[in-house]
C-alpha cells in the first residue's frame, strides 16, 4: 500500500495520545470525534489501563490501513495541531505532565514534517528524472552517444590488459560526465587502478575517484578518499565508484558519522548506460538518501 503510515509514526501517535489526555473520559471524547466507526472505540476495555486502550484502538485501525487511513490521518492531524496543555497544568505535578505531552506532540510533528519534506523531495526527483529521461530518450544524438559509451565500456569488461583498461575507463567516464553536463574537470587522470577527477553539480563541487580491481574496495580506500575531501572546502562532496563494489565493513564505517562520500558500483554504472536512470538523478537521489538516512550506498536497483 503506497500511502501506508509508518510504524515509527504510529508509535509516536500512541505516545502522544497517552500523554495528552490524563483522564480516559477526555481521551474517549477526542477519539470519538476523530474516528468514524464508534464500534472500534466501544470494543476497547475502558476499565483497563489507558496505554492499553490507546494501543488496542490504534492497532485495530492499522490492521486495515486501506479502510481506516482517513481516521489515522485525522488523528495525527488533530494531535500535531495541539499547542495548549493547560488542562494538564491544572493537575497535580501538572508542569511535568504538560511538558511530557508537549514533547510527545513535538516529536510526532517533527517526524511528520520530515516525512512530508522527504516525500516532496522524492516527488521532485521523480519528476526531474522523468523529464530528464524524456529528454534523453527524445534526443537521438544523446542516445547514440550513450550507446557508444556503453559499447566502449563493454569492451573493457572483457579486457585482460588492466593497465589499458584503466586508461580506457578514464575516457568512458569523462564522456559520461560530459554527456550529462556534469562539467568534468580537466584534472581527470589515471593512476594505476585508480582514476581521480572532479565535477560540479547544482553548485556543489565533487571529487571523483574510481577503482577497478578484482577485490571489493575496503575501508582503507574510503579513508584515503575522505582525507582528500576533508582537505577541500566545506561544501565539497565525493563520489567513489568501485566497479566490483565495497566491503560491508567499509560501508558501515563510513555511514556512521556525517559522511561526505557517496558510493557507486558497476551495477549503478550499468543502470545509467542502459538508460534506466540518468546520471544526474542517480547522484541527487544518492545524496538525498545519505542526508536523510546516513546510508551512503543507495543502489540503483532501489531507485529505478
Amino acid at each position: 500500500m503506497k500511502n501506508k503510515i509508518s510504524a515509527v509514526v504510529i508509535e509516536l501517535l500512541k505516545e502522544a495520545l497517552c500523554s495528552i489526555y490524563w483522564y480516559k473520559s477526555n481521551l474517549r471524547s477526542f477519539l470519538s470525534n476523530c474516528i468514524n466507526d464508534p464500534a472500534i472505540i466501544n470494543r476497547s476495555d475502558w476499565n483497563g489501563y489507558k496505554r492499553q486502550i490507546v494501543s488496542d484502538i490504534i492497532d485495530e485501525l492499522c490492521s486495515d490501513q486501506e479502510k481506516y487511513l482517513g481516521d489515522i490521518r485525522r488523528l495525527i492531524h488533530e494531535v500535531i495541531k495541539m499547542d495548549s496543555f493547560r488542562h494538564l497544568e491544572q493537575l497535580e505535578d501538572g508542569k511535568r505532565k504538560a511538558g511530557r505531552a508537549k514533547q510527545a506532540v513535538a516529536d510526532l510533528k517533527r517526524l511528520i514534517e520530515d516525512q512530508t519534506q522527504r516525500i516532496k523531495e522524492e516527488e521532485e526527483i521523480k519528476r526531474r528524472r522523468l523529464e530528464n529521461l524524456e529528454k534523453i530518450r527524445s534526443s537521438q544524438a544523446v542516445l547514440n552517444k550513450l550507446d557508444e559509451i556503453k559499447t566502449n565500456y563493454f569492451r573493457l569488461v572483457t579486457s585482460q590488459d588492466y593497465q589499458k583498461r584503466g586508461f580506457e575507463l578514464e575516457k568512458v567516464l569523462y564522456d559520461l560526465f560530459e554527456l550529462f553536463d556534469l562539467d568534468p574537470k580537466a584534472s581527470f587522470r589515471n593512476i594505476g587502478e585508480q582514476l581521480d577527477g572532479a565535477f560540479s553539480l547544482e553548485g556543489t563541487d565533487y571529487l571523483f575517484e574510481a577503482k577497478w580491481k578484482n577485490q571489493l574496495s575496503d575501508s582503507s580506500d574510503l579513508d584515503s578518499f575522505a582525507g582528500k575531501i576533508n582537505r577541500k572546502l566545506d561544501n565539497t562532496l565525493g563520489l567513489f565508484l568501485s566497479i566490483n563494489g565495497f566491503s560491508e565493513d567499509a560501508v558501515k564505517i563510513h555511514s556512521v558519522s556525517r559522511s561526505t562520500i557517496l558510493l557507486m558500483d558497476g551495477t549503478d554504472l550499468m543502470a545509467v548506460l542502459e538508460n534506466q536512470i540518468d546520471f544526474v538523478s542517480l547522484i541527487i537521489r544518492k545524496r538525498r538518501h545519505a542526508a536523510q538516512t546516513g546510508n551512503i550506498y543507495l543502489k540503483s536497483s532501489e531507485v529505478v
